[in-house]
């Protein structure tokens, strides 16, 4: 049972499940926004459009079941919205990786140590040079 516990720990703190955590939450949260900005500000201006519809109400009855077309239309209105925001946001983040990746990085200045076998190898060079002239 201790193992299991240790193997449930590790995993549960693992880098890649905490990101995951946070991304639901927020995204749980972003799904609210976009869902008051579709019935509080977008249907209504819709409904006007459309000659005062309120697409909440648009359902039919077929025997004892209420079939409420309008809230669907609203949820497929919903999901539209977070797929084009999230579409723009990971389109903005691919450019930015590109341009990243496009820039070249600068030379290290070599360091104390490859400075001197530089020179080291310099002198060879030379040393070999004026042993070749004799």
């Amino acid at each position: 049972m201790n193992n299991f516990l240790n193997e449930f720990k590790a995993f549960a703190m693992r880098g890649n499940v905490m990101d995951m955590a946070v991304g639901v939450i927020i995204g749980g949260a972003f799904g609210k926004i976009v869902s008051s900005m579709v019935d509080d500000i977008l249907m209504p201006i819709i409904g006007v459009l459309t000659g005062g519809i309120d697409f909440k109400e648009l359902a039919i009855t077929i025997g004892a079941a209420n079939i409420k077309y309008g809230m669907f239309i609203q949820n497929v209105i919903d999901f539209l919205i977070i797929a084009f925001c999230i579409f723009m946001l990971i389109k903005g983040i691919n450019v930015l990786s590109r341009k990243k990746e496009e820039a070249p990085a600068a030379p290290a200045e070599p360091g104390n140590e490859e400075k001197l076998l530089m020179e080291i190898r310099d002198l060879l060079k030379e040393q070999s040079q004026t042993d070749s002239r004799r």
